[in-house]
């Protein structure tokens, strides 16, 4: 399976794809997107869908798998970066794939064992479970390596053919059995098996 990670950033918005037979991953690229700083919001989110749509034509992964956003120093900024996950999963959808969202405390504990590890934490670690000699730069193209790898340990034997990860249900107005199952012969209106 083909696992395609974005980071997305409102300066530069990491990526990473790496193949996976579910115990092992091999990289297959990673880098970071940008336009210049100056550059009108458009632009930038132009630059970032274009070459997210690229990308994933070339690799043809199976899935793709953003980070999410849960945090930003203010209003602005947390806006900025859900413009750029928008456009990523727009990009995703134009391509046909499924996308699934992590937030960093996940894809922490998923990498490094540890919710709060820093930034170089990550990148080494990334490093070392895809079997590189150097560790990925910048930080983003390995923060997005970390994304996709967290979805490669999230999906395991619970995963449907897509690749996509099947969460649980937290309460019962998301729970959906997978099937009906039909009912009991001489059930009563509440469900119980009336006795005679």
């Amino acid at each position: 399976m083909r696992i395609f990670g974005v980071d997305p950033g409102s300066r530069r918005t990491g990526y990473g794809c790496i193949e996976t037979n579910g115990s092992r991953h091999r990289l297959l690229v990673c880098g970071a997107l940008s336009a210049p700083a100056d550059a009108p919001l458009a632009e930038r989110l132009h630059t970032v869908h274009g070459g997210l749509a690229r990308l994933l034509a070339a690799h043809k992964p199976d899935v793709v798998a953003l980070e999410d956003l849960f945090y930003a120093r203010n209003a602005r900024s947390a806006l900025v970066l859900g413009h750029v996950r928008g456009v990523a999963m727009l990009a995703a959808a134009e391509a046909g794939l499924p996308a699934a969202e992590y937030s960093p405390a996940e894809v922490k504990r998923a990498v490094v064992g540890y919710g709060r590890a820093d930034k170089r934490q990550v990148q080494q670690m990334v490093a070392l479970l895809l079997g590189m000699d150097a560790p990925p730069s910048p930080l983003d193209a390995s923060d997005a390596l970390a994304v996709a790898v967290c979805h490669a340990h999230s999906i395991g034997p619970t995963g449907d053919r897509d690749g996509v990860r099947k969460r649980p249900a937290r309460s019962w107005r998301q729970y959906v059995p997978s099937e009906a199952a039909p009912p009991e012969a001489g059930a009563g209106r509440a469900g119980r098996r009336t006795v005679s």
